[in-house]
């Protein structure tokens, strides 16, 4: 199956370098201290902050100069079609470990000793880059929850089209029946990548192209979120809808 029509054109309409439209809203929940809802095409993703908070288990081994971070990562049952019962997700809890070593990067756990600070993110429906979307999304209820970052933290992702055309932030469809696709987050002011994973073997020559399209798409995002994070606080300053507000792109 051709990914990329002779006209240049995706399975979804876009161009190979064209992002999924975003949805987003701050403050979603009242219970957690910071929370988001964000949509990129059509993988919808919450996440919720707890803290920071007193650390409530293995205190003995918590470090005494920085906060403890937790991260949960989830997928609710009627997010993908399969609806048989499985064992343990092994993959959620590697994605967990991926998604706490990209927030952990960027959030000054040093102004938090003590401490603990959680991050829930849970896919509500799943049609590729879940990982990319949560750390978004995580990133936006972190700056709701008024945590101090060095800066925000981006993920996107990117694939390739019959074997030699770069294709950013891939949908469900185009991870399962493209080629290698890679994951990227990055700190897109300093330019540190926090994170960076392959679902399988690029080869050398293909490599490059496809980062590069990558962090080119994390760049876009971080353009379009810092946008929308900067719209919610001038309107919520001396508003009475709190966050309501829903931006699209």
């Amino acid at each position: 199956m051709d990914l990329l029509s002779r006209q240049g054109l995706r399975t979804d309409g876009r161009r190979s370098g064209e992002l999924r439209r975003i949805r987003c809203k701050m403050g979603v929940f009242n219970q957690p201290d910071g929370s988001a809802y964000l949509e990129q095409g059509n993988t919808k993703v919450v996440a919720a902050i707890y803290g920071p908070h007193e650390i409530r288990t293995n205190r003995s081994k918590a470090p005494n100069d920085s906060a403890v971070i937790n991260c949960q990562y989830s997928m609710a049952t009627f997010s993908r079609s399969e609806r048989k019962r499985r064992p343990r997700d092994n993959k959620s809890a590697e994605l967990t470990l991926h998604l706490k070593q990209a927030m952990a990067t960027a959030i000054k756990t040093d102004l938090y000793p003590k401490s603990q600070i959680d991050i829930f993110v849970q896919v509500l429906q799943s049609d590729g880059g879940n990982y990319s979307v949560c750390v978004n999304a995580a990133t936006l209820a972190l700056i709701d929850a008024g945590i101090a970052m060095e800066e925000f933290v981006i993920s996107c992702t990117a694939s390739l089209a019959n074997g030699e055309t770069p294709l950013v932030d891939i949908s469900h469809l185009e991870e399962t029946m493209g080629g290698p696709s890679l994951t990227v987050a990055i700190l897109p002011i300093s330019g540190k990548i926090a994170m960076l994973e392959t679902s399988q073997r690029i080869h050398i020559n293909h490599l490059e192209p496809v980062l590069t399209e990558a962090v080119r798409g994390c760049r876009f995002i971080y353009e379009n979120l810092n946008k929308i994070i900067k719209k919610h606080y001038e309107e919520i300053g001396g508003a009475s809808n709190w966050g309501t507000e829903e931006y699209n792109i």
